[in-house]
């Protein structure tokens, strides 16, 4: 049975590149990120977390699986977020996995916060408001799975 896709999708709020068509598209091969230093992966370009706003500062996304014609059902995106930045407080109906592999960050999920470090795994379901946060000196680095096809963010106050 086909899905049918959700009116107001988004990847964080960016619009997806389009779409290649069957002849060019790649999804019928495997691909491989050789990892380099720094965080960073052989062919994987730093993008911006979303369209300019007041409600996030410092973070960095870099799209591992996902952008690159995959017929994946999830995207695995790793965000980076420098000492004082922080995430948008929002919540959604999609959920998401937050793995740490940087540092250490502290979430904010419904009116918990915890310190995040290293291979700590965080399940965020859906509909929970949550931010991510550092307060700390060093860069707070995260791999972040998400659902392909997902809902666009609603924005929470601070």
């Amino acid at each position: 049975m086909k899905r049918k896709a959700a009116p107001g999708l988004s990847c964080c709020e960016l619009p997806a590149p389009a779409k290649k068509t069957r002849k060019t598209q790649k999804s019928d091969v495997c691909a491989f990120y050789k990892h380099r230093k720094g965080f960073r992966w052989t062919g994987i370009k730093d993008e911006p977390y979303k369209p300019a706003g007041s409600d996030w500062k410092h973070i960095v996304r870099r799209v591992l699986v996902g952008a690159h014609g995959e017929t994946a059902q999830f995207h695995v995106r790793y965000f980076e977020i420098s000492p004082g930045g922080n995430s948008s407080l929002e919540k959604h109906r999609h959920e998401h996995v937050v793995i740490c592999i940087r540092g250490e960050g502290m979430v904010l999920t419904g009116k918990k916060k915890r310190t995040m470090g290293y291979l700590d795994t965080l399940y965020i379901s859906p509909d929970t408001p949550h931010q991510l946060m550092n307060p700390f000196r060093e860069p707070f680095g995260f791999l972040c799975i998400v659902n392909a096809k997902r809902d666009r963010p609603k924005l929470l106050g601070t």
